[in-house]
This record gives structure tokens, C-alpha cells and sequence, in this order.
């Protein structure tokens, strides 16, 4: 069974910018987006992928992904409703790859970081760029973004 143990931060500055890979393009697309089930199509730069993801337990959720080629994933992205935007880039710190997703479109504005863990209490380094962690607020997942876009929020 796939598992991922993922940690999410919101970014209070841009000084991993710095630090960071050029970035990809990222548009996800949610075919089943419920607390128990997310499916979801994604293009990361040329590159197709279908994911599975069972009900989030703490920070562990079951997660199955497969590549499909890019024009399947063009041809199921236009079926999807709701989306998701953004840039995704690529920051190494000490032993951990963060991930930084920039938003776009509806989700403008929002910047969050995740780090995959191989097991739940795993140690990491926090980088001083981090804000809060987000990891049990449902909101800041991208199926609910693509649902309920940070845009619309109650500032």
C-alpha cells in the first residue's frame, strides 16, 4: 500500500526563493474530491499523472499515483470542474526536499510548503522561511482549494 506522510506550512517570506529549482507548472484536476476519496489528474510541466488518495489520518493518507500519458491527462482535465493552479517549486534543506507551491488563478496569493516524511515522527529542519503549519486544516488541501478557493475566504 502507498502512504504518504506529509507535513504543510504556510511561507511567511520569499527567502527560498533563493533556494529554490526553476519551478513546474502545475494544474490538478479533481474527478472525486470528498473527505474519504480524492481522485485527481495531473499535469506537472509535460508530464501526465492520476492519483489516488484515501481519507487523511493526522498527517498519513493512503496514495496511490500513476504516469499517463500527457494527452490523457490534457483529455481528463477538461472533464474536471474544479482545479487547481500553481508553480511548483523544489527546495533542498538538509536531508528533506521541500516542496513550495505558489498559487494562481482563484488560489492567488497563497504560498505553502510541504515536506514528505517516511514516518510520522520523523525529524526534519524547519526552515526559517516557514509560517505556520497547516497540516490538520482541511482548507489548505488542494482538493478543498479547488473547491472552495483561498480567494473566497473571510479575510
Amino acid at each position: 500500500m502507498g502512504v504518504e506522510i506529509e507535513r504543510t506550512f504556510l511561507v511567511s517570506d520569499g527567502v527560498w526563493q533563493s533556494q529554490a529549482d526553476e519551478g513546474l507548472v502545475c494544474v490538478q484536476g479533481y474527478l472525486v474530491a470528498t473527505p474519504e476519496l480524492t481522485v485527481r489528474v495531473r499535469i506537472m510541466g509535460v508530464h501526465g499523472f492520476l492519483t489516488i488518495k484515501g481519507a487523511t489520518e493526522g498527517i498519513r493518507r493512503s496514495e496511490y499515483e500513476y504516469p499517463i500519458p500527457l494527452e490523457e491527462a490534457e483529455e481528463l482535465l477538461h472533464s474536471c470542474s474544479i482545479r487547481v493552479e500553481k508553480r511548483r517549486y523544489r527546495v533542498e534543506v538538509e536531508q528533506h526536499v521541500w516542496e513550495v507551491d505558489v498559487f494562481t488563478g482563484a488560489n492567488e496569493g497563497l504560498v505553502l510548503a510541504e515536506v514528505e516524511l517516511s514516518f510520522e515522527e520523523e525529524f526534519f529542519v524547519r526552515p526559517n522561511w516557514l509560517g505556520d503549519e497547516v497540516s490538520d486544516d482541511a482548507r489548505y488541501s488542494n482538493a478543498r482549494l479547488a473547491q472552495e478557493a483561498f480567494s473566497s475566504w473571510a479575510k
